[in-house]
């Protein structure tokens, strides 16, 4: 039986419960590691580890730039990329050096570094936005946003896009449901109120749907990514992101844009490559070579606005961030990172080997005559069981196809290549080479030629 992703699901079976039982066998250390592991909840350190589409998660040996090595010895052409937490690669020179000098100089101090102020510096000139401050995660940086603008304009409710990804903020766990209503997003976990009580929900790409909702008055920020990317890349249609700025000024509302993962579009995200101009902007993972850390931005008049309230205790009363945010390990990380590992030039590489993987992926569909489709953001591309591509969260989640996904990433694995666990990004660094994408397509190749042959 063929299904809407053109696959004999009957093949798809067999050949998954192959590539399942060789991973097994191929990785002997890492399920002993994993079956070991009873001390931690659900047997890794954060639950999200296991998702991993062969029914244990691969231990990580040592990486670096675009490789990562397992406990059982195979190397990997790593396209996950810490989803894009490792965005520069693995332990980058620069970045490493830097720590190296910050770990024998302090690694918390709670006392500013000129660190500081450098990296804000670079983000303002990148992203546009002049005022700038530091949490630990992209979520702090997003919760912490939120409650500032709240505060200056005295609404209760954010906006975000159906199928959203902004880490663990509690009000963006919100979907368009099925009479296109607001609801809660499936699976959330103890929630702290109702979302629909704290928030509104639009489908991306649907202008009319966002004014329905902005027309309430009592939406204090929209919070999106300019393109979604944690349910599969969704990107804007011509004049939508126009359009959703135009309306928050109409209706009083404040336009947050999360760039954490959209910040592979380019050196200064998706903000500076399509000329946006939101009133924040926040960030995380990629800016530090890996090191933890989170940052927002806000416009001189928003800064000023906040500043000049004094019934806001913006010292004691935060609600996010805490003793480690700003710490020096995390400012001369980011130091190192954007002023000489993910720098301007090192983009415009890294956007020039992922139109080489896209072009790759799309000449492959389109031999084995697959309804699938590619779409790309700068640096990162996505292969999706839809064609045309999905314009909103709720049409891009209902085209998933997970034992499909499971057999791709598990096939990629035990020939070597990893891609996000969560959908099939793959996003380059400015170590990832086009021998590289060559060995991703030989693989991919491979698998659609057993997927497809009679």
């Amino acid at each position: 039986m063929t299904t809407e992703s053109g696959v004999d699901r009957v093949r798809l079976g067999a050949l998954a419960a192959r590539e399942r039982a060789a991973f097994a066998e191929r990785n002997p250390k890492s399920a002993a590691a994993y079956a070991g592991a009873g001390h931690l909840f659900g047997r890794v350190p954060m639950t999200w580890m296991n998702k991993a589409a062969a029914g244990f998660p691969l231990y990580a040996a040592g990486a670096r730039g675009a490789r990562i090595t397992d406990l059982d010895g195979h190397e990997y052409v790593d396209f996950c990329l810490g989803d894009t937490g490792a965005m520069a690669g693995h332990s980058p020179g620069p970045v490493a050096e830097a720590v190296r000098r910050q770990l024998e100089n302090g690694l918390t101090t709670m006392l500013p570094t000129e660190d500081a102020a450098l990296v804000g510096a670079e983000l303002s000139r990148r992203f546009g936005l002049p005022q700038w401050s530091f949490a630990l995660t992209a979520t702090d940086a997003n919760r912490w946003a939120i409650r500032l603008l709240r505060a200056v304009s005295g609404r209760p409710r954010i906006l975000f896009n159906s199928y959203c990804y902004h880490g663990s903020v509690d009000e963006s766990l919100i979907v368009v449901g099925p009479g296109g209503e607001g609801m809660s997003r499936e699976g959330n976990v103890g929630a702290p109120a109702d979302v629909t009580q704290t928030s509104r929900v639009a489908e991306f790409n649907d202008l009319e749907g966002l004014e329905r909702e902005l027309r309430n008055r009592d939406v204090a920020a929209v919070l999106m990514e300019p393109a979604l990317t944690n349910i599969g890349i969704v990107l804007p249609r011509p004049g939508y992101l126009d359009g959703v700025r135009a309306l928050t000024r109409k209706y009083g509302t404040y336009l947050i844009n999360d760039e954490t993962h959209t910040f592979s579009a380019g050196p200064g995200g998706a903000t500076r490559a399509w000329g946006l101009d939101p009133d924040v902007v926040t960030i995380g993972k990629a800016i530090a070579g890996g090191i933890p850390i989170g940052a927002y931005g806000l416009s001189e008049d928003l800064a000023a606005t906040l500043l000049g309230r004094d019934d806001l205790d913006l010292v004691d009363m935060g609600g996010v961030g805490g003793t480690l945010a700003g710490n020096p390990v995390s400012m001369a990380a980011a130091r190192a990172t954007l002023e000489q590992v993910l720098t301007d030039a090192a983009f415009g590489v890294m956007i020039s080997t992922a139109t080489a993987f896209a072009e790759g992926l799309r000449k492959l569909l389109e031999t084995y005559a697959l309804p699938w489709s590619v779409s790309q953001l700068g640096a990162r591309v996505e292969y999706r069981f839809a064609n045309p591509a999905p314009v909103d969260g709720t049409a891009s989640a209902a085209s998933a196809d997970p034992e499909l996904e499971d057999f791709l990433h598990t096939y990629l694995a035990n020939r070597g290549i990893l891609l996000t666990p969560f959908h099939n990004m793959a996003l380059m660094s400015p170590a990832t080479t086009l021998d590289d994408v060559q060995r991703h397509h030989e693989v991919f190749a491979a698998a659609l030629e057993e997927l497809t042959t009679a």
